[in-house]
């Protein structure tokens, strides 16, 4: 068995013959193409990845005000901390 493989490993390693491809004569490069089933699924895909990015930006917009209007109502609040924090002050040492 051992015996087997080698011989099949050492004639696949010694094989060197290279294939020779065949065509048809009658192939024509020149006419192959993807045709309308593949303009319709190209057209598909752009529109698509088109859509995708523009649902991606106004995602990324819509975070974006969301985030900075919390930050707006964040410092209003701290202000506003601050500012009762120095009246109490100033009241009690009156």
């Amino acid at each position: 068995m051992m015996l087997l493989a080698a011989v099949t490993a050492m004639n696949w390693l010694a094989d060197d013959a290279t294939p020779t491809p065949t065509t048809d004569p009658n192939f024509n490069p020149d006419t192959v193409t993807p045709g309308t089933i593949g303009f319709v699924i190209t057209l598909f895909v752009a529109i698509a990845a088109v859509l995708l990015i523009i649902d991606m930006v106004r995602r990324i917009r819509r975070v974006n005000l969301r985030a900075q209007a919390k930050e707006k109502v964040d410092a209003e609040e701290a202000a506003a901390a601050r500012a009762a924090i120095g009246r109490s002050k100033g009241k009690k040492s009156t």
